[in-house]
């Protein structure tokens, strides 16, 4: 699967991660699916109720409200992004016990170190995981 996420987004996503940092930050992909390529056409920043640097859960309200967004535009929801504030860009034992949707792209924005990595993984139903083609452009 190969993915396509605007530079501006990807600036964006690693600005409110720093700001929220060292709490994860998280959200939801909205956009189009078109033969075998995801198209971001928009990142949505939503609260880690957890308030955790080590996971996250997203608010429940406000992943209501990015539905009716989604539906409204015409997109579909690709997937969700979460930070690790001080781990690399990859799926912890907790983000694939908790990736329960197949079809979905997990992006993974690390802070550690000096510059941020993101990374987008799938995550099959036997919780294997495999690294996307994830284009910034």
């Amino acid at each position: 699967m190969i993915i396509h996420l605007k530079l501006a987004d990807y600036v964006e996503l690693v600005r409110h991660a720093k700001n929220v940092a060292p709490v994860e930050d998280c959200g939801l992909l909205g956009g189009t699916i078109d033969g075998g390529e995801k198209h971001v056409e928009r990142v949505f920043f939503l609260t880690n109720t957890d308030h955790s640097p080590e996971h996250f859960s997203l608010d429940p309200q406000e992943q209501f409200a990015v539905v009716k967004e989604l539906r409204a535009q015409g997109w579909q929801l690709l997937g969700n992004w979460h930070s690790h504030p001080a781990t690399p860009s990859r799926p912890s034992e907790e983000d694939k016990r908790l990736a329960f949707d197949s079809t979905a792209s997990y992006f993974i924005l690390s802070l550690a170190g000096g510059e941020p990595v993101l990374n987008s993984f799938h995550v099959d139903k036997e919780k294997k995981v495999t690294k996307e083609d994830l284009r910034i452009h």
